[in-house]
C-alpha cells in the first residue's frame, strides 16, 4: 500500500515542483514584471471608428488573464505598440445571379514588440484574419461586433503567442 501512494505523490511533486518553469496557459518562464500596450493607431485606408480603442483593450485583456504580468502605462519591461493597417471587406464566391454569396471582413494589424530585458524577443509583424458573413448582410451593431470579437480574439492570440509562448 504504501509503495502504492508513492505511484501518486512522486508525479504531483514533480508536475508542482515544474510549474515555476512552465504554467498552463503556455507560457515559458516570462522575465519581466510588467507589460504596457501602447494606442494602436488606425491607419488603415478604410477607417471604422472605435476599433483600434477595441483592439487595444482586447491586448491587454488577454495578457492580463494569461500571465502575472502587471500593466503599467509607462515603463513597461514588454511594450506592444503598432497599428492597424487594413480594414477591408471583399466579396466571396459568387451565385447563380453573378453577384456574392459572402463578404469577408480582414483586419490587418502591424505589432511592434520590445522586451527590455531580452531583446532577442524583439520583433514587427503583421498578424491578421478574417470573418466571413452573408453578402446580404449589413455589417453593423451586433453583427459587426461579433466579427471584431472573432478577429481580435484571434489576432490577440497570436500576438500574446509570438510574444511569451514563442509558437
Amino acid at each position: 500500500m504504501k509503495n502504492f501512494k508513492s505511484l501518486f505523490i512522486i508525479p504531483i511533486l514533480l508536475l508542482l515542483s515544474s510549474c515555476s518553469v512552465y504554467n498552463f496557459t503556455g507560457t515559458g518562464k516570462i522575465d519581466a514584471k510588467t507589460f504596457q500596450v501602447n494606442y494602436f493607431q488606425n491607419n488603415a485606408p478604410l477607417v471604422e471608428p472605435g476599433i483600434e480603442r477595441n483592439f487595444t483593450l482586447e491586448l491587454q485583456k488577454i495578457i492580463q488573464n494569461q500571465t502575472n504580468l502587471s500593466l503599467t502605462n509607462t515603463g513597461g519591461d514588454l511594450i506592444y505598440e503598432g497599428e492597424i493597417t487594413d480594414y477591408r471587406i471583399t466579396p466571396m464566391g459568387s451565385n447563380a445571379n453573378q453577384g456574392a454569396d459572402q463578404n469577408r471582413l480582414s483586419i490587418t494589424v502591424n505589432v511592434r514588440f520590445t522586451n527590455k530585458n531580452k531583446s532577442d524577443d524583439d520583433f514587427e509583424r503583421k498578424f491578421s484574419f478574417y470573418y466571413d458573413f452573408p453578402a446580404n448582410d449589413q455589417l453593423v451593431g451586433s453583427k459587426l461586433s461579433e466579427a471584431l470579437n472573432v478577429i481580435f480574439e484571434r489576432i490577440t492570440q497570436d500576438v500574446f503567442n509570438q510574444s511569451l509562448a514563442k509558437w
